[in-house]
């Protein structure tokens, strides 16, 4: 009787500790990891499409509607960015940590324009046309088809980073032709997009200089379009 009873104990005892590690090895899996050597054992390129995201499709249509590659999906925090070289999309590292935005949410799908490049002479930061898409969310590496409607000028550390400003085909604002029709018909969507960009890396480090109208944005398109083709040809 002794006997069954200390079995029944000591099943029970290893029975808990069999529970406890099946727990803590859960919380263990599911905990996010930011050390650099795990990150590379996952993907940290992504490319759907096994084409160059940036040399490989056409930086606006025939109708004049932009294309856009979505690098940031609305509503997401991971930073992800082309790389000129892979033609993929790469996760940012900084001091071995991926680089997660501390603040809300990205107010829109967040991305480039294939074949496009502004100078820093010409007013960009050597890289393609960064544009914030106002529409449902997508999957990071999806090509949107969109309507440029303006430009938020913004300095960053003091160096200009301008961003365009369009709408989505698939989203119910597609009929908005410019920045007063969006203010005018759908009030605070601009100041939203303003203040997300001036204050997601903290208070004074991004400065707005207000917005520009379609024609000022288009400029600025094709300024870094004829910017491309030289550096395609060399």
């Amino acid at each position: 009787m002794i006997w069954y009873k200390l079995s029944s104990f000591s099943f029970e005892v290893i029975l808990f500790f069999m529970l406890m590690t099946a727990i803590v090895s859960c919380r263990e899996n599911t905990r996010p990891d930011l050390n650099v050597p795990e990150i590379e054992k996952e993907a940290t390129e992504i490319n759907t499409r096994a084409k160059h995201l940036i040399h490989d499709y056409p930086s606006t249509f025939s109708d004049g509607d932009i294309n856009v590659v979505v690098e940031i999906p609305t509503g997401t925090l991971e930073k992800y960015e082309v790389n000129k070289n892979s033609g993929n999309l790469q996760l940012e590292v900084i001091n071995g940590n991926p680089r997660i935005i501390d603040y809300l949410g990205y107010p829109g799908n967040y991305g480039m324009i294939p074949r496009t490049l502004l100078p820093k002479e010409l007013g960009g930061d050597g890289d393609p046309l960064d544009v914030i898409v106002l529409g449902p969310p997508v999957e990071r590496a999806s090509l949107l088809k969109c309507k440029l409607i303006g430009v938020l000028y913004l300095l960053d550390g003091g160096e200009q980073d301008d961003k365009l400003i369009a709408i989505s085909k698939e989203s119910l604002l597609y009929d908005v032709d410019s920045l007063e029709d969006l203010n005018s018909t759908y009030p605070g969507i601009l100041e939203i997009i303003r203040t997300w960009f001036t204050h997601y890396k903290g208070m004074g480090k991004i400065e707005s200089k207000g917005f520009g109208n379609l024609k000022e944005a288009q400029a600025i398109l094709n300024l870094a379009i004829d910017a491309y083709k030289p550096v395609v040809v060399n």
